[in-house]
């Protein structure tokens, strides 16, 4: 009914789980024993954390700072079609890497450890839209902790669409495909929305005056972004003002396609599971560890391809570990895939075009009624809860 539907049942004895079409089975000590086994990998490479990994961040503020000036410096020669396009790239990939490899990861307080200033969670701005504080709600406490649980997680679908069988159809939704092509365009300013929760303003049941120091904090950002790129760098160039305004335009919209589109992977590919409430109510920390495993994909590349995602491309890994410094999920992966196949778990990973050709599809089935449409869920994980005493 919900995807790979998890339950969480009362302890009892028996159920090999063997067969193909019936539900993994996870009794309460192999659910702990991945609890165990995952605190242990995070304390293993927290203990690892030094000299490497400062060197690695600090090598990618530095290409994505070259990356910029070079953008920023070709928009000068915008009146040669082949630099206009070098310097596009360039601005699209110095924002992709501050919003994802830099800015998604110091938020979450990857680098919190090293002391500094620069990178600390706490005063980090990134080149987007969205305020970092609204985002950190919306993201790192809403998100991380109800990955998933419908009614709590409002990523499932960002309030726009029906991306879940779960989710109740109705005749707004027959414009999915609509929805999600516009969100992808747009999707620095979805993201900036996304802690509005608008439909619940227009429903009423999120008031005006609750959502005003959203609105004073967008107009600050984005004001301050869209003076920075479509008025500031463009007089910049004084008669390219116009090349200048379309080449930020175009970067803007690289970022906003690509990030659109490793997220997506990342969260709403065939085989990835949502949870109701009450399945999750008073999960243990081996349970937390089973719903992200269970609520997220991977999607497989070249190590260039996963610093581009900001390393989204191992989003498992990423919801297992979300305060880790993200280029060292490779290197745990094998761990984490092991683990599922050690207990018989799902470990969905897939090439780029197989996961987003997967996710596009559920959008457009998704919008239609659930009469004209086959359920294809697969079978399910059943985590046996331990027994307490009356």
């Amino acid at each position: 009914m919900f995807g790979l539907s998890l339950s969480f049942l009362p302890f009892v004895d028996g159920s090999d789980g063997s067969r193909n079409d019936a539900p993994v089975v996870l009794s309460h000590d192999q659910v702990e024993e991945i609890g165990r086994e995952l605190d242990a990998l995070r304390d293993r490479t927290v203990a690892d954390l030094g000299a490497e990994d400062r060197e690695y961040i600090y090598k990618i503020i530095k290409a994505q700072r070259g990356f910029e000036v070079a953008g920023r410096g070709l928009m000068y020669l915008g009146f040669f079609p082949p630099a206009w396009i070098a310097g596009v790239g360039a601005l699209g990939v110095s924002k992709i890497l501050d919003n994802m490899e830099i800015g998604h990861n110091v938020m979450h307080g990857q680098y919190d450890w090293m002391r500094e200033p620069g990178l600390n969670s706490r005063v980090f701005e990134w080149d987007t839209v969205c305020p970092a504080d609204q985002w950190k709600h919306s993201h790192n406490y809403m998100h991380h902790t109800y990955t998933n649980i419908l009614g709590r997680d409002r990523d499932i679908g960002y309030g726009i669409l029906r991306i879940d069988e779960a989710q109740k159809w109705n005749p707004y939704y027959l414009g999915n495909p609509v929805y999600a092509f516009f969100l992808m365009m747009l999707f620095e300013w979805g993201v900036m929305m996304h802690d509005l929760e608008a439909e619940n303003v227009i429903q009423g049941k999120r008031k005006w005056h609750d959502v005003k120091p959203l609105l004073k904090g967008w107009w600050r950002k984005a004001g301050r972004q869209v003076l920075k790129d479509y008025v500031i760098f463009p007089a910049l160039t004084g008669p390219l003002f116009v090349p200048t305004l379309l080449g930020n335009v175009t970067a803007n919209l690289i970022r906003n396609v690509w990030a659109y589109s490793i997220i997506f992977c990342g969260h709403f590919p065939t085989g990835v599971q949502s949870f109701t409430e009450d399945e999750t109510a008073e999960e243990t920390r081996g349970e937390w560890y089973v719903r992200q495993m269970l609520g997220s994909a991977n999607i497989e590349g070249s190590p260039l391809f996963h610093i581009m995602s900001g390393n989204l491309s191992h989003q498992i890994e990423h919801h297992l570990f979300p305060d880790l410094p993200a280029h060292r999920y490779p290197e745990m992966a094998p761990v984490v895939k092991a683990l599922c196949e050690k207990h018989g778990l799902p470990y969905n990973t897939g090439g780029f075009f197989k996961q987003i050709g997967s996710v596009w599809g559920k959008i457009f089935k998704f919008a239609l009624p659930p009469g004209l449409v086959s359920s294809d869920t697969p079978p399910g994980v059943i985590v046996e809860r331990q027994k307490t005493a009356a």
